[in-house]
């Protein structure tokens, strides 16, 4: 059976939309998940599941609305396509995984061209942006953009992360 790596969007920041790590691996142990191994406190997990991707995300949304009343978006991405968001990064330069980001999304990327998010890069892959931040994600351009009404459904993790990630899918 295929491993994938399901991901919250917005847990555990501040007080709001909080979950414990074991509530979240009875959660997706519930939904049929084995070997399930969380990933820090974000909202990062790596299962096996016979479910496709979209109904397992389908399936872990419903029971984290049903079980624990939190109602978050959830992505998932198999170990393959974690493999190609690694392999397709577009700034290898970016020797810092603090400072560069994957952006996950449900569908494909939008339409970056005409956004000035200078010093910060950022660039399209599928269903994933990748931004190179220049000295902070805090308070930049590209985080601006990424704030708005065309990523609503996204949820990005640090390259260290996504590094993490593909590592735990790949066992």
């Amino acid at each position: 059976m295929p491993r994938s790596a399901v991901l919250l969007r917005a847990v555990n920041l501040g007080a709001r939309n909080r979950i414990a790590m074991p509530a979240f691996r009875t959660v997706l142990e519930g939904v049929g998940c084995t070997d399930v191994a969380t990933y820090l406190q974000s909202g990062n997990a790596v299962v096996t599941s016979r479910r496709a991707p979209a109904s397992l995300a389908k399936a872990v949304a419903a029971a984290l609305r049903s079980e624990l009343d939190l109602a978050v978006g959830v992505l998932v991405r198999t170990a393959a396509e974690l493999d190609q968001v690694v392999a397709a990064n577009p700034f290898p330069d970016v020797t810092d995984p603090k400072m560069l980001h994957a952006v996950f999304l449900e569908t494909a990327a939008p339409d970056l061209t005409g956004h000035d998010v200078a010093p910060d890069r950022v660039a399209a892959g599928d269903r994933v942006v990748y931004v190179a931040y220049a000295t902070s994600s805090q308070d930049s351009r590209a985080a601006k953009v990424l704030g708005g009404k065309a990523f609503s459904g996204s949820t990005a993790r640090n390259w260290r992360t996504v590094l993490a990630l593909q590592e735990l899918a790949r066992a």
